[in-house]
């Protein structure tokens, strides 16, 4: 059983000690937060509350801490937990750069630590039916997919505006949704084009639309904070069909061709005109699928870790794959057309 001491004890730090409330291979003995309300909170929830980090890092029964504060921060929680050998988990972004990450990758491996990023929607039941549709190999050759997360409540949190602290929707919800889509694509990107929204008037970006292509396929994603109307949360577009993953709770559907129908194409009236082209196809020429059933196991990160910290596994999450999302969000966050060539 690992001693782990929560750095920063807002909503996701909150979040943590929740879901270890009754954990078998984590126990949260402790939090730190800069917030005196924040440590208050944590003693009347039966936490101890360290005064300081260093009292954190200085403490010999402590055998992890995961940090859960603003991005701009945990850079130098990582070195320093490092530096006094704890093992870590880290919020992600881990870094709101490249250099940062490999300067912090650098001080875990001197230390001889696990270093892990809590990528946590890699469990998510919607990504890993995205997987299994994919592989199951229903929907014919991969064209195109597109992944959208959409709310109308603008951007939640007074540090997530601002950009000293990493804040914006490229970082926030553009770290899931490109590191999903990097567990998909099995080529090098290309090139890609990003669109940045800054409609409701913050120093940082509400919402972002990005296409990433490959030699084959072409790899989308979209946030929009001001959305009273969401599109499907995924849809996959293949030579032989297409899926749809509505929403959170997996509502959807695949439909697939059935070649050699006889049954003619009748056009449709569309508008003020006609069309074959955008027209239903024959009933015969379809077929309708059931979406795959799929049980995420939410818990998975936090026993991979414990397993890593252990010496019986590896992180599951790959520094080298955590390295290839903060270039594809440096890249996001210059907005417009940029050749990549590889990544």
């Amino acid at each position: 059983m690992l001693n782990l001491v929560v750095i920063g004890y807002g909503g996701m730090g909150g979040y943590h000690v929740s879901r270890l409330r009754n954990n078998p291979f984590i126990k949260v003995c402790g939090t730190y937060d800069i917030d005196p309300e924040r440590q208050k909170a944590a003693e009347k929830a039966g936490l101890k509350a360290y005064p300081s980090a260093e009292a954190v890092f200085s403490d010999k029964t402590v055998d992890a801490v995961l940090i859960a504060t603003p991005n701009d921060v945990h850079p130098g929680y990582v070195i320093s937990a490092a530096e006094a050998g704890k093992n870590i988990i880290c919020e992600k972004p881990a870094a709101d750069s490249v250099k940062e990450f490999d300067g912090m990758c650098a001080a875990a491996d001197k230390a001889g630590v696990v270093f892990a990023v809590h990528q946590n929607r890699r469990w998510d039941s919607d990504y890993l039916m995205v997987k299994d549709i994919i592989s199951s190999g229903v929907l014919g050759r991969l064209q195109r997919i597109e992944s959208s997360v959409m709310g109308a409540n603008s951007i939640p949190g007074g540090w997530r505006k601002l950009r000293q602290h990493g804040g914006g929707m490229v970082l926030d919800w553009g770290v899931h949704l490109i590191d999903q889509l990097c567990g998909i694509m099995n080529e090098p990107i290309e090139d890609m084009y990003t669109s940045l929204s800054f409609a409701q008037g913050y120093e940082v970006d509400d919402g972002f639309t990005l296409e990433m292509r490959t030699r084959t396929a072409s790899y989308n994603c979209r946030v929009d904070t001001n959305a009273f109307i969401s599109l499907p949360r995924w849809m996959i577009y293949g030579e032989d069909g297409t899926a749809v993953i509505r929403d959170w709770e997996c509502n959807g559907q695949i439909i697939t061709a059935v070649y050699g129908s006889k049954e003619e194409i009748e056009g449709i009236r569309a508008g003020n005109g006609f069309t074959k082209t955008m027209a239903y196809r024959p009933h015969s020429s379809v077929k309708e699928h059931s979406l795959p059933e799929r049980k995420e196991n939410p818990d998975e990160f936090y026993r991979n870790f414990a397993a890593a910290c252990a010496g019986k596994e590896e992180c599951v999450i790959k520094h080298g794959e955590v390295r290839k999302v903060l270039t594809i969000m440096e890249n996001c966050l210059k907005g417009g057309y940029i050749r990549v060539d590889g990544i």
